[in-house]
């Protein structure tokens, strides 16, 4: 699980050149807003929620059309190149995904088969092709030891 500190959400929070980001009393908010003033979001990181029957890191995004949620969010990668964040949640077999980009846009890959992050993407569909691209910047810290 990792460890969501103010220094790291305020890392984060600069990154996606955030509006407002506060602490609440379990959970922090990242308010973003689009250059347009139309997309916006908050995004709300729970450190240690109880989901289920253990504890894990929950990471839920608002918009104006959508409500997503990430649980048991292992692990994450901050791309200052690209103005963005990647959320991982990891299985054996699975991996699941929320990008929030500056200005407020979010994509969510679920139930991606982890081989395909390091597959030869040239032999994708354009589609499949798309998230395997998107969380292959998370190869880094996602758990190698997971097939065995």
């Amino acid at each position: 699980m990792p460890k969501f500190t103010k220094e790291e959400i305020e890392k984060i929070g600069k990154v996606l050149s955030a509006s407002k980001v506060t602490e609440e009393k379990d959970y922090f908010r990242i308010l973003l807003k689009g250059e347009d003033n139309v997309h916006s979001c908050s995004v709300n990181i729970y450190p240690r929620e109880l989901l289920g029957r253990e504890r894990g890191a929950l990471i839920v995004v608002y918009t104006g059309a959508a409500h997503l949620q990430l649980h048991n969010c292992s692990g994450y990668v901050i791309s200052e190149e690209l103005g963005e964040v990647t959320f991982v949640s990891e299985t054996s077999e699975r991996l699941s995904g929320l990008v929030i980009e500056k200005g407020g846009f979010c994509s969510q890959y679920a139930s991606i088969d982890r081989s395909l992050i390091s597959s030869d993407f040239t032999k994708l569909g354009v589609e499949v092709m798309l998230s395997g691209v998107a969380l292959s910047l998370a190869e880094g810290i996602i758990n190698k030891d997971s097939d065995s």
